[in-house]
């Protein structure tokens, strides 16, 4: 009888022991679910203000060239900026590849590309298409007057910069 009394203490010792634990597991799950649902509210806010502000760095790039304005080009270009591009030629029906331009060549075109306004206008198509979008780099697409732009960004001192540029003049295909 002693043993049996002993064992139930023991069995009613381990079956406490058991049910404590359960119970620090399930609210130690329970704290992570609620850090990790926070830590995930944070990075969609983070993520929604970059994302935000990516497109905003690639709307000064396109609209610098609209409007002839090559400051908006200066805020959102980096100075070590890489840009290539395939400029086909109608009458030629080829492609001119791999032209090289530089940030200031960049600067300087934006400066006379459209200053008379007959190369674009309010109207002149300008989608973007944000790729992805992390702590420090982006990827984006943008359909332009001039053909289709791919960015590389990069985040330096807290704004996003263009980094690099492949580009290509949109192809109409005859029918």
């Amino acid at each position: 009888m002693k043993n049996l009394k002993s064992i139930s203490l023991i069995c009613l010792f381990v079956l406490g022991t058991l049910f404590t634990s359960c119970k620090k597991a399930h609210e130690h799950d329970k704290e992570a679910k609620h850090d990790k649902e926070h830590k995930h509210e944070h990075e969609k806010a983070w993520d929604k203000e970059d994302h935000k502000m990516v497109k905003a760095a690639i709307l000064d790039y396109v609209e610098g060239l609209y409007e002839a304005d090559s400051t908006r080009i200066e805020k959102s270009v980096d100075p070590t900026l890489r840009k290539i591009g395939y400029w086909y030629n109608k009458k030629e029906s080829a492609f001119r590849d791999n032209l090289p331009m530089t940030y200031n060549q960049l600067v300087g075109l934006s400066a006379r590309w459209n200053k008379d306004g007959k190369s674009a206008n309010e109207n002149t198509v300008k989608e973007i298409v944000i790729y992805d979008v992390n702590s420090k780099t982006a990827s984006a697409k943008l359909t332009a007057a001039w053909g289709i732009d791919y960015f590389h960004l990069s985040k330096v001192n807290n704004q996003w910069k263009i980094m690099n540029v492949i580009w290509q003049s949109i192809v109409e295909v005859e029918e």
